[in-house]
């Protein structure tokens, strides 16, 4: 064991959510969270001040999401060694955080034991990723990003456009724009 305890910063929008982590992390002897945010803007700046030795994110903030932040604390301390720790498991929203740099990502619904040993992990500098969560980010990394086009059109229909705008628009038939999606 170190002779300083792991310094945790937590960033999550619920209160609750952050005193039901800080509670167990604060009873083990290597571990002190010593910083809390509740959105992107103020992880940034306590980052700065605390600079923790692992970061615990949300992915869903008020005003950024986790990946953004991570982004943003990696970009000015490329170390910085976070857990994203979410409600969301889906491919993208794993992908994302792993392109920002997370070390490790844990589904709120983890047991207490492997968030532990997931910050113990990243503090160390290894990662912390579970097995379904792993194959979930293999499986997003095999499939090919969106062409140019692919992108117009998921872009027009998320502003609720139908296929017919959207084929006008691009210049495309409608049918063409119904096998894209």
């Amino acid at each position: 064991m170190s002779a300083h305890p792991i310094r945790i910063m937590l960033v999550d929008d619920h209160f609750m959510a952050r005193i039901g982590l800080a509670l167990p992390i604060n009873q083990q002897p290597d571990m002190q969270v010593i910083a809390e945010a509740c959105n992107g803007q103020e992880a940034l700046e306590l980052y700065r001040q605390h600079l923790p030795d692992v970061v615990i994110m949300d992915y869903a903030l008020p005003d950024k999401t986790g990946p953004e932040i991570v982004a943003a604390i990696r970009t000015e301390f490329p170390g910085a060694r976070v857990l994203m720790l979410s409600a969301h498991e889906g491919e993208e929203q794993i992908h994302r955080a792993i392109e920002a740099g997370v070390c490790g990502y844990l589904t709120k619904n983890s047991d207490c034991a492997l968030v532990l040993a997931s910050i113990r992990s990243i503090a160390t500098g290894d990662s912390a990723f579970p097995p379904a969560i792993a194959k979930k980010a293999a499986v997003r990394r095999k499939r090919p990003p969106l062409t140019e086009r692919e992108q117009k059109i998921l872009s027009l229909l998320a502003r609720g456009n139908s296929n017919k705008l959207i084929a006008a628009a691009l210049g495309f038939s409608e049918s063409l724009i119904k096998q894209q999606l």
